[in-house]
């Protein structure tokens, strides 16, 4: 889960993380107040739950409150196009109004789980204000690493560690390492997945503060935290997506495409894309149904394809282990059922009950594409989705 700028300094402040000045507005007249007592210059900042603000205009220096004013009525209600959002945007309904800072040095400080080594490890790096993808393509040497051991923690010679790669003087240093000792801590406690400043900057005046902010919370572990539950803002969200997470539906993205995709295995559904993608078509989402041995997942999936306008064809590959075939076979029947489903079908069935499924599906008199293996079924679909 995601959460918006403001509300990740908040959390870091709650933590003893020192944090720039400032106030969240929702319309122009409370920034132009926000403003006034910053002292008159001020930085607006659009908040959204998507990077690349700065080059798309979302975050403006304000010389004056009335400015200050005059920019966030510029942005609220206005829909904000960066590289990481679709084409239609996300909707400004909120922006940060903060304090100037003059900045001396910009650097980066990120803190995520290894995955390849299953711990967490903190990343530190001179490119702050750049996208840290970038960095680690381009000039990976750039990016310091700190693996933490879970059972020991985070502790102070990984902080002295990066600190010194950053080329930080001594006085900066101390602070550096005890942020780093707060974000470790505020990580486990808060069970987030992601935590990343950039810029994390050194002041003029000697202060190390984190400039912007991005916080996410781990799905799996939202129950044990109703607090930052309710921190969701689903204006943000994409409404297919809430409407899936609302279904029961939970390992769904909506993408760009117009072949809607059902598989078993996310390792597979990813191979799918691939596939489909290869044939020259274009997936409407990733959907990983997982270990559905139960009929309602699968109508439930299909209830987010009808509503998905852009969908014209769907493939359903399935290689059932622990998922029963004939369980899938019999979700379909019902979702025929209940609902109009105007797209043609491409299905590959292959694994635990696959005669029974396939001896459903013949029976229900339904209309669908046959598909031998993976790379078949993802040219049939491309192919019927043209037409």
């Amino acid at each position: 889960m995601k959460i918006h700028e403001y509300q990740a300094k908040q959390i870091l402040a709650q933590a003893g993380i020192r944090i720039p000045k400032g106030s969240v507005a929702s319309t122009p007249a409370e920034a132009r107040q926000a403003a006034e007592g910053l002292g008159g210059k001020c930085v607006i900042k659009a908040q959204v739950h998507a990077g690349g603000r700065g080059k798309a205009g979302g975050i403006k220096v304000a010389a004056n409150p009335q400015e200050a004013e005059s920019l966030a009525a510029q942005m609220l209600g206005k829909r904000l196009v960066t590289h990481q959002t679709t084409s239609e945007g996300v909707l400004i309904s909120k922006v940060l109004v903060e304090e100037a800072i003059e900045v001396q040095k910009e650097l980066y400080l990120g803190l995520t789980i290894d995955g390849q080594a299953g711990v967490p490890v903190m990343m530190a790096s001179t490119a702050g204000g750049m996208e840290i993808e970038e960095v680690a393509r381009t000039e990976p040497e750039k990016i310091l690493k700190a693996s933490i051991s879970p059972a020991s923690g985070f502790l102070a010679f990984h902080g002295r560690r990066l600190a010194f790669g950053l080329g930080l003087e001594p006085a900066v240093m101390s602070q550096a390492t005890s942020l780093m000792s707060g974000l470790y801590k505020l990580f486990i406690s808060q069970d987030l997945s992601l935590v990343e400043i950039n810029p994390l900057v050194v002041t003029k005046d000697g202060r190390l503060l984190p400039l912007d902010c991005k916080l996410n919370i781990d799905d799996n572990a939202i129950f044990r935290h109703p607090e930052l539950a309710a921190l969701r803002d689903p204006g943000q969200e994409d409404a297919l997506e809430l409407q899936a997470l609302s279904l029961g539906v939970r390992n769904y993205v909506k993408l760009d495409g117009n072949i809607g995709c059902m598989v078993n295995g996310a390792g597979l559904a990813m191979a799918v894309l691939d596939q489909i993608t290869s044939a020259g078509g274009r997936p409407a989402n990733f959907l990983d149904i997982g270990t559905a041995n139960n009929t309602e997942r699968v109508v439930n999936a299909f209830k987010v394809f009808v509503a998905d306008t852009r969908v014209k064809a769907v493939l359903i590959n399935i290689f059932g282990g622990m998922a029963r075939v004939d369980v899938i076979a019999q979700g379909m029947v019902e979702a025929h059922q209940q609902m109009k489903i105007n797209f043609p079908i491409v299905v590959r069935l292959a694994g635990t009950n696959v005669e029974a499924g396939k001896s459903i599906l013949e029976k229900s008199g339904l209309k669908y594409i046959t598909a031998s293996d993976m790379k078949d079924a993802a040219g049939k679909v491309v192919a019927v989705a043209k037409r």
